[in-house]
This record gives C-alpha cells, sequence and structure tokens, in this order.
C-alpha cells in the first residue's frame, strides 16, 4: 500500500484525487434526493462507474478521490451519519481494488492495456468491478449492521448489485473513449509516478485469493447468517471475513 502515501508527493495526482472526488459527488447528491433505495444509506448511484474507471486511469488516486468523494455526497446530500465512516472505507476500497487487480496480477495478459478493445479485458474488468463491489458492499453493511441502522441481508445484497450492475454496464464504453485521450494526456498513473513509487505486489496471489475469499464469503455468510439466524452476533461471526480482506488489500 506504499503507492497510498506516496501518491501525495506528486502534484498531478492529488489533482486526480481532487478531480475524481469532485466528479463522484457530483454525480451521487442529485441521484440521493432524486432515487434513494433506503433513505439515508443508498440510492440508485450512476455515479459509481467513476471509482472504478478512475481507479484503472488514476491508481491509487482513484481510491482516495472515492472515499472523499463519497463522503462528501453524504455530507452535500443530507444523508451523513455514523455509517459514513465505513461508507468512507467502503468507496476506498471500491476504488483501489480494481486497479491493484489490474496492475498486479491480471495485467499480465497479450492486451495489458485497459481499453477494452478485446472480450478478455471485458471479463477481466467486469471481475474486478464484481471484487471491489462486493467489498465496498461487506464493509458498508457489516459496519452499518453493527451500528444498528440497516440489517446486513437488506443493506449487502443491494450495495452489490447496484455497484456491479452500473460498473459493468458502463464502465467498458466508457474506457473506451477515456482512455486512448488520458494515455495521450500523460495522465496514467504510470505516466505521473515513477516505478519506486508504486507498490511491488509481491504477495499479489495471496491477496487476490484472500479478497475473494473475504468479501464473497464474507458477504454470502453475513446475509445467510442474518436472514436465518437473527439473534446471532453478526458482526463477531463475520469480523475475521471482514480482517481477511482488509488483509487482502494490503497485500495486493
Amino acid at each position: 500500500m506504499k503507492d497510498l502515501v506516496t501518491l501525495w508527493k506528486h502534484t498531478r495526482m492529488v489533482v486526480l484525487v481532487a478531480l475524481t472526488a469532485a466528479v463522484y459527488a457530483a454525480i451521487l447528491i442529485p441521484f440521493k434526493i432524486a432515487i434513494p433505495l433506503i433513505p439515508g444509506f443508498t440510492e440508485v448511484r450512476p455515479a459509481n462507474v467513476i471509482p472504478v474507471i478512475c481507479s484503472l486511469l488514476f491508481g491509487p488516486a482513484a481510491a482516495w478521490g472515492a472515499a472523499f468523494g463519497n463522503l462528501a455526497g453524504d455530507i452535500y446530500g443530507g444523508t451523513l451519519s455514523p455509517g459514513s465512516a465505513f461508507g468512507f472505507v467502503g468507496n476506498f476500497l471500491y476504488g483501489y481494488v480494481p486497479y491493484k487487480l489490474w496492475a498486479q496480477r491480471w495485467r499480465r495478459s497479450a492486451e495489458p492495456e485497459p481499453d477494452m478493445k478485446s472480450v478478455r479485458q471485458v471479463v477481466e474488468y467486469a471481475a474486478g468491478a464484481i471484487l471491489a463491489s462486493a467489498a465496498c458492499a461487506l464493509i458498508i453493511a457489516w459496519g452499518v449492521n453493527a451500528l444498528g441502522l440497516v440489517p446486513f441481508a437488506v443493506l449487502g445484497p443491494i450495495i452489490l448489485v447496484n455497484n456491479a450492475a452500473v460498473a459493468i454496464i458502463l464502465g467498458p464504453p466508457l474506457l473506451r473513449i477515456l482512455y486512448p485521450r488520458v494515455r495521450r494526456w500523460g495522465l496514467l498513473y504510470r505516466d505521473v509516478m515513477p516505478v519506486d513509487d508504486l507498490s511491488r505486489g509481491r504477495f499479489a496471489l495471496i491477496g487476490v485469493f484472500l479478497l475473494m475469499v473475504g468479501a464473497i464469503g464474507g458477504l454470502m455468510q453475513g446475509t445467510y447468517t442474518a436472514a436465518t439466524f437473527p439473534e446471532a452476533s453478526l458482526t463477531l461471526i463475520t469480523a475475521p471475513l471482514v480482517a481477511a480482506m482488509l488483509i487482502a488489500a494490503a497485500l495486493l
């Protein structure tokens, strides 16, 4: 996770953090009022494509941008609550996971540039979007449930589907349009940050495995436990899988 710290040394990366946050919040805020799914906690979110495509373009800047953008959306959209702390962490992972998966593991394909010109790239992109959505959903649903605000079995699946569907549908065409332009402008994270400032991901395979077990397993376990054993301590039962997912993010 070295890159999450070293990016602050580079003015253009800081600008990309602010750009990601501003665009994300600007699209989030109107829909918080217009089309809420669970008032105060989630809504129809076409903005959910922004962290994922920015993740592949701007790398670690997208993680901070998604976290601050979602927080700004909560503040200015009138949905700020204790659950916003988990929204910050969940959206941070949502903007961080796709970049790390692509950069550290899946970019070793014959077509490393995420320009979405092949079926393989679209499939890899979709898999990354689903895992990132699961990570985001698990953190937020687990935290909000622990606060006694919204049941895990309700919020977790909604966030997963909401995030993944928007990212998968809108992401590939947007990346096909934006990627060559961002590359031409020299704003890809690889063009801005030197190799020494990027994490090497020596344990990426372990990280990918733990991410799948933690994020997807945690959502499945939490949803099943909440629906089948409503009086069980879901916070404690799911905590090991939440911890596994956070360790995975560090290893990527």
